[in-house]
């Protein structure tokens, strides 16, 4: 499985590094894609190593997508490739994440009409705003995606966002065995 994260500068350090450390413990490709390759630094003094430039990125090669939140968000949404990678995650039914801020990158993509999620409760007005349901809980599951609230909801969040990866793997497993 390959995970794309979604992130940039004034990242919420434990948003995109808990499930970063997560992810690859349980054995997963994941890549750190931002608006160029280098580090990308959290609101609180932590850092992570951007190894993929958005403009470079295929949606096609990932499996699923992570969109951490803190102040990266606000950036993320204003660029149009960005948006362009949401919707493909959408529109093929991978398992996308979002927390926190996060889910205001799906709110411009435009992908949240009719959907269950939650958010930061700052963004929850915009949440309704887009025509999605919010609901003021640890974390929501909606068909392939999760969204849950701050960091003190990581466990939830990515205990559901783990058992999308593995129901996509087995689904890709069936699907496409491997040769010989």
């Amino acid at each position: 499985m390959k995970v794309l994260i979604l992130s940039a500068d004034r990242f919420e350090d434990s948003e995109l590094l808990v499930p970063l450390a997560r992810l690859r413990a349980a054995g997963m490709d994941v890549d750190i894609g931002s608006f160029a390759i280098g580090t990308i630094h959290g609101k609180h003094d932590a850092s992570a190593h951007a190894n993929c430039a958005i403009r470079d990125i295929r949606p096609e090669n990932y499996d699923a997508l992570l969109l951490p939140g803190g102040k990266a968000p606000a950036a993320l949404r204003a660029d149009t490739q960005v948006l362009t990678l949401v919707r493909h995650f959408f529109a093929s039914g991978k398992p996308v994440a979002a927390i926190c801020h996060g889910p205001q990158v799906l709110i411009s993509a435009g992908v949240m009409a009719g959907r269950t999620a939650t958010a930061y409760r700052a963004v929850a007005n915009e949440l309704k705003a887009a025509g999605a349901h919010y609901r003021d809980a640890e974390v929501v599951v909606d068909g392939n995606l999760v969204t849950s609230r701050t960091p003190a909801d990581l466990p939830a969040f990515l205990r559901e966002f783990m058992q999308k990866l593995q129901a996509a793997d087995r689904h890709h497993r069936n699907h496409h065995p491997s040769p010989g």
